[in-house]
């Protein structure tokens, strides 16, 4: 397996002494490395991948030298404007490293590794869209002679001047023994604050969940408490767009209160979204904070040390409050059933969630089904 610490060594003694991007699970060990081994500054966790790539244009600029970009292959799709609208060897020629996490990835055989439903597609198309992106790339696993890798990589970064892809196998990377980021020190756990939301809410509102832990623990709450499944729709792809989701529900069904279940790095990634989703008085936007990509390692996102109730009250929020106990969750979300602008609760938890949390065992297409003819028997029964 390739040592963290020696593909980090590696990657400065080749010249990247800057890395940003958004966390992936499948290089959570490296991104942690990353955190503590760069030099002072030389490392910034983006809101999105998109704007990672733009972090990286603009340390070319300064310095004539190339960044490190890390993403999630699902991230693919947030970069490609900027690749080919400004990095690209066409346009502004701007050379760059992507390190790419590859979920749902496919052996050579042509078998795909058993993922996630929302991987799989995103898993066989990752290599033709790099094709199509004109990015060239080399593929890393735990055998790999990763320091020729890297170095080839940069020197064909900088001689073709555009970016270049290292595209990661599952479990190439060895564990790491750096620290992340602590959290938040506060008594309320993420599960416990959806499980006060889910048992507070009436029968007939739906709910919309964002990415990651967040929906898997709706799921099992709901399984626990005997609650149908079909209250709600489980977003577990397109990270940040789960309140872009709630926003057209409640936009076409404005006579009902929709919820939505955000996280705090989800919020970030698509933080725009918010001057629409602001302007439904029948939506109650509930982001839990942790200030962690808790999902996919734990590291830090940009919401930390943020005021997330300004930040939604400045894009026109009529009611935006923080909490940090259940009984004041319970309190405030009471008042935003019965409130007539849009509310924001951000809940401050802690990191971390069960070792044996589960996954939903049904079909994100069951899901959609279901939850679809809940949002009918409920409007028109």
């Amino acid at each position: 397996m390739i040592s963290p610490s020696a593909f980090v060594a590696t990657m400065q003694r080749c010249g990247i002494n800057f890395a940003t991007g958004v966390p992936d699970s499948l290089l959570k060990e490296v991104c942690s490395e990353i955190d503590t081994g760069m030099p002072v500054g030389g490392h910034q966790i983006a809101p999105s991948e998109g704007a990672a790539v733009g972090l990286a244009i603009g340390h070319f600029l300064a310095t004539r030298r190339p960044a490190l970009v890390y993403l999630q292959n699902s991230g693919l799709g947030n970069i490609v404007n900027p690749v080919t609208s400004l990095a690209a060897k066409e346009i502004y020629a701007i050379p760059m490293v992507l390190l790419v996490g590859w979920r749902g990835e496919t052996e050579e055989s042509g078998n795909q590794i058993h993922d996630e439903p929302q991987h799989r597609l995103q898993g066989v198309i990752t290599p033709a869209q790099l094709d199509l992106l004109g990015i060239p790339y080399l593929i890393l696993d735990a055998d790999s002679d990763f320091e020729t890798a890297i170095h080839e990589a940069v020197m064909q970064a900088i001689s073709c001047s555009q970016p270049f892809a290292l595209l990661v196998r599952k479990a190439a990377f060895s564990r790491s023994s750096a620290q992340t980021h602590p959290g938040l020190n506060v008594e309320l756990a993420r599960e416990e604050a959806i499980n006060k939301v889910l048992l507070t809410l009436p029968i007939d509102v739906p709910v919309v969940s964002t990415t990651g832990m967040a929906s898997r623990e709706v799921f099992e709450t709901r399984k626990r408490l005997g609650q149908a499944h079909s209250r709600d729709f489980l977003v577990v792809g397109g990270m940040g767009h789960a309140v872009s989701i709630a926003a057209g529900i409640s936009h076409a069904s404005p006579d009902r209160h929709i919820v939505c279940i955000d996280g705090d790095g989800a919020m970030m990634m698509h933080t725009g979204s918010l001057a629409v989703s602001a302007r439904y008085p029948n939506l109650i936007h509930i982001v839990l904070n942790n200030e962690a990509h808790d999902s996919v390692g734990g590291q830090t996102s940009c919401a930390a040390n943020l005021s997330l109730c300004t930040i939604a009250s400045g894009f026109g929020y009529r009611n935006a409050i923080r909490v940090e106990t259940k009984d004041t969750l319970e309190k405030v979300l009471l008042e935003a059933l019965s409130s007539d602008g849009a509310s924001f609760i951000e809940v401050a938890c802690r990191k971390g969630n069960r070792i044996d949390l589960g996954r939903p065992d049904r079909s994100p297409r069951q899901n959609r089904e279901d939850f679809q003819d809940f949002l009918a028997q409920t409007i028109h029964g």
